[in-house]
């Protein structure tokens, strides 16, 4: 800043090297400004004069002379009836117009939203943000008011709330599930600044260039629920997955493991669903199946492979493919490691239609 030491002041200006002020009020002293004083406006500065009070002319980066053409608003608060001549008084306001970036934002407590898979959920969220001033009136009014140095470090407590909060609404309404808030992070920051800047634009003057959110935390049960949908993702099919540990199984019957299991699961249930479709038991989908004709019985235990796949299966027991796979896929003996012994078979039978 620069101005003369006499009573008048013929410049006003404002040079910032603080980096970190928002708003400046250029100190007059109890000078008077002087009539075609030179106002000086950088860029990434904007000015307000502010009379009594009241707002007055606002000027934009350029080097502008006062005189009455060019501060009518002051002139008309002024009243003065034959335009200026004289000096007069009013407070500068210098606004740095730059983007602040790098501000950080976090929920205190959880949001609470409504999600389409998981019902009401807690969730916290937290990430970073820049913003500048749009509407220097506005952001004196609302925000840095008459202070003389107003700095980001003043502000940040209070926009972090005023952020979070539009934030909080924003996600609200927005509707979007909690498996894309947790995955989706830089997508959901780009989507909620239409909804964050109109409320933050209106309310305090100032404009949120990027909102970008880092970290987006839910309930343990709901983290482990997104794991499951993941895991069922790498599988892909499960239809081919249990053929392929099937077809695994058969080169290794002994080796234990899911491959092993699902061989012996093979073999277990295929001779179980012979037993069950001889005395009229229950097949697949709860359907209940006739007792075959003599002419037509299946094949004993003990003319049964050691091994088989799911299309001998289907064939030995006259049913389908799919009705094998289907009862493989719904789970119902997972617990049950069933080998090829007709007694084994039997206790583990009976064991299962007592449940």
């Amino acid at each position: 800043m620069d101005f003369i030491s006499g009573e008048l002041l013929e410049i006003i200006e404002w040079t910032d090297d603080s980096r970190d002020t928002i708003c400046w009020r250029f100190p007059d002293e109890d000078k008077a400004i002087k009539n075609g004083a030179q106002l000086i406006v950088r860029e990434s500065q904007m000015v307000q004069f502010v009379y009594l009070g009241e707002f007055a002319d606002t000027f934009e980066p350029g080097k502008h002379q006062l005189y009455t053409d060019n501060i009518p608003v002051l002139t008309k608060l002024k009243s003065w009836k034959y335009g200026f001549e004289s000096p007069f008084k009013a407070d500068v306001y210098y606004i740095n117009t730059r983007l602040f970036t790098g501000m950080k934002w976090g929920t205190a407590n959880p949001i609470m939203m409504r999600d389409q898979d998981f019902g009401i959920i807690r969730a916290r969220a937290y990430g970073i943000y820049d913003f500048k001033v749009v509407n220097p009136k506005l952001f004196l009014k609302e925000v840095a008011g008459s202070d003389h140095n107003f700095r980001v470090d003043e502000f940040a407590d209070t926009m972090r709330s005023r952020v979070v909060s539009v934030f909080t609404e924003a996600l609200a309404s927005s509707n979007v599930p909690v498996l894309d808030v947790a995955t989706r992070y830089s997508e959901l920051g780009d989507a909620l600044l239409p909804l964050i800047n109109p409320a933050i634009s209106s309310k305090y003057g100032i404009e949120i260039a990027s909102f970008i959110v880092e970290n987006v935390s839910v309930p343990k049960a709901v983290e482990e629920a997104i794991d499951k949908r993941f895991s069922m993702a790498a599988v892909g099919n499960l239809n081919d997955y249990v053929k392929y540990q099937m077809a695994e199984g058969l080169g290794h019957p002994s080796g234990g493991g899911p491959a092993g299991m699902a061989s012996e699961l093979a073999i277990g249930m295929a001779v179980a669903q012979e037993m069950l479709k001889s005395q009229g038991g229950i097949l697949g989908g709860g359907q209940a199946t006739p007792a075959a004709a003599p002419a037509q019985a299946a094949p004993t235990v003990s003319a049964l492979p050691e091994l088989m796949n799911p299309e001998q299966v289907a064939q030995a027991l006259g049913v389908s493919e799919a009705d094998v796979m289907a009862i493989l896929e719904s789970g119902e003996l997972k617990s049950k490691k069933i080998g090829a012994s007709y007694r084994i078979l039997k206790s583990a039978l009976d064991a299962y239609l007592a449940e």
